[in-house]
């Protein structure tokens, strides 16, 4: 059982990590669209948005999955070519994972940008940053290490939403899980396995995070 869990395990640290990287590229670049002057771009940026939040996780996973790629070879083949485009399960899970957590980064990077003082914004412009550089040099990294212990929140919770994977066929834990109960038909032990190893993974992720919290807020 434990070998099988082990290796469940690992796909679930490699997915979280991932996932995350994604969506803290994607988040700022959501973030930056949605805090600019081209009014297309800002619309765009509020549509993405509109449309993670207003459809469940799994949903959106199942989607990309399923969906995506059916979509893809439907475009190639009004082109004239062939395609037969599929995606992995490790695949769609971190971009569904990268991509849900990216808008809700997104606004957590929005609103911190928007809480530092003007004032910053204005001498970095008087000492002959352009605007987008003032933005990335400036202005970002402060709002960055405010969002510090929101975005450590998010990171555990993608930890425990990796469980949703199953259903795309993923063999984390919770699937790993199932087919040793269907196996042993030990129910109690595994499933409580299942929960201790969740918890292994986001009670010293909380307490880590907790102390670059504390580390920031000295500075």
């Amino acid at each position: 059982m434990l070998p099988q869990l082990f290796d469940a395990f690992w796909i679930v640290v490699e997915v979280t990590i991932t996932s995350f990287i994604v969506a803290m590229f994607l988040g700022i670049a959501i973030a930056f669209g949605r805090i600019s002057n081209i009014k297309i771009v800002n619309a765009m940026m509020l549509f993405l948005i509109e449309i993670v939040r207003g459809t469940p996780l799994l949903v959106q996973l199942v989607y990309t999955y399923y969906v995506i790629p059916l979509l893809i070879n439907i475009v190639i083949s009004f082109t004239g070519g062939y395609a037969d485009f599929k995606m992995t399960p490790f695949m769609a899970g971190v971009i569904g994972l990268g991509i849900h957590y990216a808008v809700l980064l997104s606004e957590v990077i929005r609103s911190a940008i928007a809480n530092i003082d003007s004032g910053q914004r204005e001498a970095a412009l008087s000492l002959g940053f352009g605007e987008f550089e003032c933005l990335c040099s400036v202005i970002l990294p402060q709002a960055m290490r405010n969002s510090v212990p929101v975005f450590g929140n998010y990171l555990v919770t993608i930890v425990k939403d990796t469980s949703l994977l199953a259903y795309i066929s993923l063999p984390e834990l919770l699937l790993k899980t199932k087919e040793v109960t269907s196996q042993t038909f030990l129910t109690i032990e595994s499933y409580t396995i299942l929960a201790v190893i969740y918890l292994l993974i986001t009670f010293p992720l909380s307490r880590i995070i907790s102390l670059i919290e504390k580390k920031i807020m000295k500075i």
